[in-house]
C-alpha cells in the first residue's frame, strides 16, 4: 500500500486506435491470438479501485456474466445523472478532478481508469492519468470508438516498458510532469 497512488489507463486498442467498433463490438479483439490473459491478472493485482464511465458500465452490464467482474475492488461509475448505488458500484457525479485527487491521496494501491472514451478524454483534459498501459491488437478496424478523442491537449510520455503476448504488444508509458 502506498500514499501516492497512480491513476492508470489499462486498455486494448486496434492498431488504428479504436477501442471498439461503432456498434460497441470487441469481437475483433477476441479474434487475435493472445497469451494467457495478456497481462490482465498481473495488472489487476496492482489496483484496488476501478473508475469507469456510465456508458462503459452499461455495456458491461449488458454482457452475459454471472457476476460483476470487479466485485473485489472499490468501483466508481461517473455519470451526469443521479443513480442509486449498488452492492458493487458507487455512482459519482461530483467534480472529477477533486474526486480523483482525493482517491489518489488515500492510502491504497493504484487506480484503474477502465474507460471509455468520454471519461478518458475528461481525465486527460484534467491531467489526471499518470500511466498508460495500452495493449495493441494487430487489427485495423477502420472506424469505431477512438481511444483518444480530438482535443486541445498534449501529454508528454516516457516509455516504462513493453511486453509481448503472442500477437499483442503492451506499451507502458508514464506521464512526464
Amino acid at each position: 500500500m502506498n500514499q501516492n497512488r497512480n491513476a492508470v489507463l489499462f486498455i486494448a486498442s486496434s492498431l488504428d486506435g479504436y477501442i471498439a467498433t461503432k456498434d460497441e463490438s470487441l469481437q475483433w479483439l477476441f479474434d487475435v491470438e493472445g497469451e494467457g490473459d495478456n497481462g490482465f491478472s498481473e495488472f489487476y493485482d496492482t489496483v484496488d479501485t476501478v473508475l469507469m464511465g456510465k456508458k462503459t458500465y452499461d455495456w458491461l452490464m449488458r454482457q452475459e456474466t454471472e457476476e460483476f467482474p470487479y466485485k473485489n475492488k472499490e468501483c466508481y461509475v461517473f455519470t451526469r445523472s443521479s443513480y442509486k448505488d449498488t452492492e458493487n458500484v458507487k455512482f459519482v457525479n461530483d467534480d472529477i478532478t477533486n474526486f480523483v485527487n482525493k482517491l489518489k491521496n488515500k492510502v491504497g494501491h493504484n487506480i484503474w481508469v477502465v474507460g471509455g472514451g468520454e471519461l478518458l478524454n475528461s481525465f486527460i483534459q484534467e491531467d489526471l492519468v499518470d500511466e498508460f498501459i495500452i495493449t495493441i491488437a494487430p487489427s485495423i478496424i477502420g472506424s469505431g470508438i477512438p481511444l483518444f478523442k480530438e482535443g486541445n491537449y498534449q501529454l508528454d510520455l516516457s516509455l516504462k516498458g513493453t511486453k509481448r503476448f503472442n500477437q499483442f504488444i503492451e506499451l507502458h508509458y508514464e506521464v512526464k510532469r
